[in-house]
C-alpha cells in the first residue's frame, strides 16, 4: 500500500502519483501484466542501450568533421564514457522503482550538462564561458531523451525532460555568476558592429543569450511531454492487451484451444439465452468419500490433479466445453457456445477416452502400489437452454434443462448396474456410424426422479 506523502502534492502530481498507483495494483492483480511490463521494460532498455551505443558512435564520427582540433579527443572520449553508463544502466535496470537506476539517469543528465558547458580542457586557448554554452550543443540532449523512451516509463520520460531543463537553466545561472568573460572581445564586437545593436548582441562573445537558453528549455519540456504521452498510450495498449491475455487464458480453461481463438473473436453475445442440443458428460470417482478418509490431504489432493488432468484433456481433445467441477467430478458439454453435427459423437468419444486413459492410469499405480481410479460417467444428448444467471455483479454461463439432468442420473446409474458408463440411446443414434459396438444396450432403463424408462447403453 502507498504510503501518504509529508505535504500535500500539487493536483497535477498527485494525479501522476495516483496512475502509477493504479498500475501497480493492476499488474499485482495479474501476473500476466506483470510478466508483460517486465519484459516490455528489459527489451525496451536493451533496444535502448543499442539504440543509444549506435547514436553516441555516430556522433563520434561527426565531431572530427565538426571539431577537426587535437581538443576534439577530449569529447571523444567523454561519447566512450557515456556509451560505458548506457550499458551500465543496462545491467542495474530493473522493474519498478530503483534508487540505482535513477542515481544513473540523474548522472547522466548531469555530465552531459557539464560537458556541453564547460570548455575542453585540453583547448589551446581561453575563450568565454558563454561562448561554449552557445555552441548550439543542446540538441544532444534529445539523443537521450529519445532513447529513454525505449528503456523507462513515460513519467520517467517526462521527468527526464523536466530534469534536462533545470540543468540547463542551472547551468545559465553558473555561467551568468561565475562563469570566464573577456570584455575586449565584447569591446570589440560593439566596436566592429557599431549602429547595428542586434547583431552586436548575438555575436558578443561573452552573452549567454538568456532568451534563446529559456526557449531551448521549454521545448525540451515539451518534447518530452508529447514523448511521454505517446508513452502513456503505449502502455495502456500494453495493459489492455494484457488483460486480452489474461481473458483468453482463462477461457482456455473452459474451452481446448482451437476454441479460444474462435470466441475471442466473435462479435455475438455468447451469454445471451437461447435453446440447442448439445452433448452434456458427467463423470465422478467412485469411492473417493472412502479415499479421502484413508489418505492425506496431501496424497487426495494429487490424486484429484491427476483425475482432472486426465478428464480435462479427453474433453479438450473433443473439442468439448469444461463446464464446471462438481467436487471430484466434472460437468462437461459440446456443442457449446456453438453447436456441430458431431457434437454427439465427441462426447461419446471423449467418454471412451476417459476410460482408456483411466485403465492406463491404474496400470501405472497398480506398479507402485497404489490404489486404482475408478469412474463413473454418465452422457446424453438433447435439447438445453443456455445463458448467462445470476446477478449483473457475478454473472455465470450456465447450461440448464432436462438433458442435463439426464447426463447427471445416468452417471449415478452406473453404481446400479455395475458399470463404468451409461451412454443414453440419443448419443448413439445421433453419433451413429458403429459408436454402439462397445457398447451393449439396456432397454426400458428407469431413472431415479423419471416416470418414463429410457434405452441406454453401457460399458
Amino acid at each position: 500500500m502507498a504510503s501518504n506523502p509529508p505535504f500535500p502534492l500539487p493536483p497535477f502530481i498527485e494525479n501522476l502519483r495516483n496512475m502509477r498507483e493504479r498500475e501497480l495494483e493492476q499488474a499485482a492483480r495479474n501476473p500476466l501484466l506483470a510478466q508483460a511490463l517486465e519484459t516490455e521494460k528489459r527489451e525496451g532498455h536493451r533496444l535502448a542501450v543499442i539504440a543509444r551505443t549506435i547514436a553516441l558512435m555516430l556522433v563520434m564520427v561527426l565531431l572530427v568533421f565538426v571539431n577537426p582540433r587535437w581538443n576534439v579527443l577530449f569529447y571523444e572520449a567523454t561519447l566512450l564514457f557515456f556509451i560505458g553508463l548506457g550499458w551500465l544502466q543496462l545491467r542495474m535496470a530493473t522493474v519498478g522503482r530503483s534508487g540505482i537506476e535513477l542515481f544513473l539517469i540523474v548522472l547522466d543528465l548531469f555530465l552531459l550538462t557539464v560537458v556541453l558547458i564547460m570548455p575542453s580542457p585540453f583547448l589551446d586557448e581561453t575563450i568565454p564561458t558563454a561562448f561554449t554554452y552557445r555552441f548550439d550543443n543542446f540538441i544532444y540532449f534529445f539523443v537521450l531523451l529519445s532513447v529513454g523512451t525505449l528503456a523507462y516509463s513515460w513519467r520517467t520520460v517526462w521527468s527526464m525532460g523536466t530534469l534536462i531543463a533545470v540543468l540547463w537553466l542551472g547551468g545559465l545561472a553558473i555561467i551568468s555568476w561565475f562563469g570566464t568573460t573577456i570584455p575586449e572581445l565584447s569591446a570589440a564586437a560593439a566596436n566592429a558592429f557599431a549602429g547595428y545593436d542586434i547583431v552586436s548582441y548575438e555575436l558578443d562573445p561573452n552573452t549567454t543569450q538568456p532568451a534563446i537558453r529559456v526557449q531551448e528549455a521549454v521545448v525540451v519540456m515539451i518534447v518530452a511531454a508529447i514523448l511521454g504521452l505517446k508513452g502513456y498510450r503505449s502502455n495502456q495498449l500494453l495493459i489492455r492487451q494484457a488483460e486480452i491475455a489474461t481473458e483468453r487464458a482463462n477461457l482456455s480453461r473452459y474451452f481446448p484451444a482451437s476454441m479460444v481463438d474462435v470466441l475471442a473473436a466473435s462479435d455475438r453475445d455468447l451469454g445471451a439465452v437461447r435453446s440447442q442440443d448439445v452433448g452434456v458428460l458427467f463423470t465422478d470417482i467412485v469411492g473417493f468419500t472412502q479415499f479421502a478418509e484413508d489418505h492425506t490431504p496431501e496424497e487426495v489432493m494429487e490424486f484429484l490433479r491427476d483425475y482432472h488432468a486426465i478428464v480435462e484433456r479427453a474433453i479438450f481433445q473433443n473439442k468439448g466445453t469444461l463446464d464446471k467441477y462438481l467436487g471430484d467430478g466434472v460437468m462437461a458439454t459440446f456443442g457449446t457456445p456453438d453447436p456441430t453435427p458431431e457434437d454427439a459423437a465427441n462426447s461419446l468419444r471423449a467418454a471412451q477416452q476417459i476410460i482408456e486413459d483411466v485403465d492406463a492410469f491404474n496400470a501405472e499405480r497398480s506398479a507402485q502400489g497404489k490404489p486404482s481410479l475408478k469412474v463413473s460417467i454418465g452422457v446424453h444428448f438433447g435439447p438445453v437452454i443456455l445463458g448467462d444467471i445470476g446477478p449483473a455483479r457475478r454473472l455465470e454461463f450456465a447450461v440448464l434443462g432436462d438433458t442435463v439432468n439426464v447426463a447427471s442420473r445416468l452417471e449415478a446409474t452406473t453404481r446400479e448396474l455395475d458399470c463404468q458408463c451409461v451412454v443414453s440411446d440419443s448419443v448413439v443414434q445421433k453419433a451413429g456410424n458403429g459408436s454402439q459396438d462397445t457398447f451393449k444396450l439396456h432397454k426400458g432403463q428407469r431413472l431415479r426422479g423419471r416416470q418414463n424408462p429410457i434405452d441406454i447403453w453401457v460399458v
